[in-house]
């Protein structure tokens, strides 16, 4: 599956609402990629309307996954990028996706983290009045 779609290619005509459904995007998501230059712009019917095609709904697709994979934009732009290249090599795409692991990796440290600190809150909370329960402690300013 190439996710660079290509004018003229052959497949399925879509309105914008139902490429939004397939993709499991919001039509203004769809929009925004658009705008961002992750997919070409669709052909337009007489009264305006975009219409997409497959080659459309595999890229979107694409950045839909590479973003829930938690890769920036700027990161999928270069994904995108490196799939167009069929002749290029796995080494930056393997680069890419190791550093997104150590990311994630990061990211599981500080959830643990701070999951730990509201146990603790937890088991220290006597379930007494609101004046002393120490997660709203916890979260209310400091003075000075």
């Amino acid at each position: 599956m190439n996710p660079h779609p290509t004018r003229g290619s052959s497949g399925d005509c879509m309105r914008i609402g139902e490429i939004a459904k397939q993709t499991g995007l919001k039509v203004e998501t769809v929009r925004f990629y658009e705008a961002e230059g992750l997919i070409t712009a669709p052909t337009r019917t007489g009264g305006n309307y975009r219409v997409y095609e497959r080659a459309h709904l595999d890229r979107l697709s694409f950045v839909k996954r590479a973003r829930d994979l938690g890769f920036t934009l700027d990161q999928v732009r270069e994904l995108l990028r490196l799939a167009d290249d069929p002749d290029g090599t796995c080494e930056d795409v393997d680069a890419m996706a190791t550093s997104q692991v150590a990311e994630i990796d990061r990211k599981l440290a500080d959830l643990k983290a701070l999951r730990g600190e509201l146990v603790r809150r937890l088991d220290s909370c006597v379930r007494g009045p609101i004046a002393d329960c120490r997660i709203i402690d916890a979260l209310a300013p400091r003075a000075g």
